[in-house]
């Protein structure tokens, strides 16, 4: 049966088991919409470019099923740069299609011409530039193969509009074997009897978790682990929901805003078991002082992660799953239970606090009433900022895949259309975005997009009239010199601005206004914006400064 490129693509996607794309129009990619005009994927029109990459970025982490989106050539393509940087540092597996001048114009600087290819080389794990329409099928299961296995990541297939409408046969390929492209299985088992007497040798271990645990979708085989050997579980941001955060072993997050007695835990202890994680800079602080007692146990699929900030003398390179459940046959449990009381001990000296005043709105009593109000079995995206990391300590994640915020690129407007992606992915959950009024004017046009298709994400917007974050940075570090942070003076009223869009306004500028706001905005089945006028110059504590040691926390 001959079929064009576009129809190519689109039974691919259908063979892949896609069932929802993010996009947006333009010239060089009409064929390809007008051939999706007649098939039965669900497309989702955002407003801009970037939110398609967002979106399908979350709702790959919400679903556990790639994401892909969608774009014209040039500016389209351009425009979603930022969400595939945003996967390809978080590990998140989207397939991106953009449109491409015809191949006779490439190379002549044609109207709306990009190298997207070229541009995206540093944040894809692949890219295609197609040529030829008969390779089209092979080059789309291809590209899913590698999206989703191994490390995830994201991959771009850049499509010419005359081979979107040239002609081919179609038969979807068998499964694909890739020269070179290898996905490690296993861990080498000698190294996981040695890793396992370690466990058993430590006298005070932590386990620090992180997005690969999620990815894997190892975090019950972790459970057991940290149950079965009595070990306390930090996580990094990305790896909220891979170990339960109401867990007698939790310790919540560690590094610049992680929990005191995390942060303690890590430094003191003799065995560091990172499962999933990469020693990012934003957990370690001040590198020759990170954990420095510690044996370092590194559990990671990607052998390039393996040494590359800290060192490790327990090197298992493999996935996640199948790794812990190795470790699980030839485990060896620690016999010190002294080192449970000491953590115990930290974690009753030092809570996270913060201090309620009379008519002033806490930024951290809104989260806690989100998480309360929904128990722990909605999904929350976040904006990037301040508000991301009072998400991140006092909203405490149960599951995986229910907390979903920009990690490695730190990229402020991903909440907003991140919430249309898992709302998009899970029609019946409860969805929250918790904003900062910065960060959600980055992409608020995606209000209308909700709006279009009926998706009930709530926003919670903690609405400080200021980048807060920076600004905490310049009040702490740079002598209370505010440039350029203050911008309580053009914000909108978000409440006129949700109801512009045709979704509901609500706002509470007093404490005791904060739960019942939350309960009728649950209870509306539409796109809602809460407004929180919440204390404009609170900070969020505890902070490690950059390259300090995690034992040198402020405040909190």
């Amino acid at each position: 049966m001959k079929l064009t490129g576009a129809e190519i693509i689109i039974k691919a996607f259908e063979h892949e088991g896609v069932d929802t794309i993010f996009g947006y129009p333009g010239g060089q990619i009409i064929p390809f919409y007008d051939k999706l005009y007649d098939s039965s994927i669900r497309h989702i029109l955002v407003r801009h470019e970037q939110c398609a990459a967002h979106a399908a970025d979350a709702y790959a982490r919400a679903t556990g099923k790639p994401g892909v989106c969608v774009s014209t050539s040039g500016p389209g393509a351009t425009n979603l740069v930022t969400g595939i940087a945003n996967a390809y540092m978080d590990s998140i597996p989207i397939v991106a299609i953009t449109g491409q001048v015809p191949t006779a114009k490439i190379g002549s600087d044609a109207f709306q011409e990009a190298d997207i290819t070229g541009i995206t080389l540093p944040v894809v794990k692949h890219s295609y530039l197609v040529r030829d329409v008969n390779k089209l099928a092979e080059i789309v299961r291809s590209a899913f193969h590698i999206a989703t296995t191994g490390r995830p990541g994201p991959v771009l297939i850049d499509l010419p509009n005359d081979v979107s409408q040239a002609t081919a046969e179609f038969a979807y390929p068998p499964p694909v074997t890739l020269r070179g492209y290898r996905v490690p299985q296993e861990a080498n088992l000698n190294l996981v009897r040695q890793a396992a007497r370690a466990i058993g040798e430590a006298r005070k271990p932590v386990i620090y978790a992180g997005g690969g645990v999620i990815s894997s979708g190892a975090s019950e085989t972790l459970r057991e682990l940290a149950e079965r050997a009595r070990i306390p579980v930090t996580n990094t941001l990305l790896g909220k929901g891979a170990f339960p955060e109401t867990h007698s072993l939790s310790l919540g997050m560690l590094g610049m805003h992680g929990t005191k007695y995390a942060n303690y835990a890590v430094s003191y202890c003799d065995l560091l078991i990172a499962v999933g994680a990469r020693f990012d800079d934003r957990i370690t602080g001040k590198l020759d002082a990170f954990a420095p007692h510690a044996r370092v146990i590194h559990i990671d699929i990607d052998p390039a992660e393996i040494g590359k900030n800290v060192r490790v003398h327990y090197p298992l390179v493999g996935d996640v799953q199948l790794v812990l459940k190795q470790l699980l046959q030839h485990l060896e449990a620690p016999q010190d239970q002294e080192w449970l009381s000491q953590v115990e001990q930290w974690k009753r000296e030092n809570p996270l606090v913060y201090t309620l005043e009379d008519g002033i709105i806490k930024p951290q009593y809104i989260i806690e009433q989100i998480w309360d109000l929904t128990g722990g079995q909605g999904i929350v995206t976040t904006e990037v900022g301040q508000h991301q990391m009072w998400a991140a300590q006092y909203y405490k994640a149960l599951s995986p895949r229910s907390f979903i915020s920009s990690g490695g690129l730190g990229t402020m407007g991903f909440g907003l259309p991140a919430a249309i992606g898992a709302q998009a992915g899970y029609p019946d959950k409860v969805v929250f975005d918790i904003a900062g009024d910065g960060s959600l004017q980055m992409n608020s046009q995606e209000l209308a997009t909700a709006v279009q298709y009926n998706l009930p994400v709530k926003v919670a917007v903690i609405n400080n009239g200021y980048l807060g974050m920076v600004r905490q940075w310049q009040e702490l570090m740079w002598n209370h010199r505010y440039s350029q942070t203050d911008i309580n003076v053009g914000t909108p009223d978000f409440v006129k601005l949700a109801e512009a869009y045709g979704a509901v306004g609500l706002r509470a500028t007093r404490p005791e206004e904060v739960r019942p706001v939350l309960e009728q905005a649950i209870a509306i089945p539409k796109p809602v914006v809460i407004d929180f006028a919440v204390a404009r110059e609170e900070n969020v504590f505890p902070f490690v400064p950059p390259g300090a040691p995690l034992t040198k926390m402020m405040g909190g």
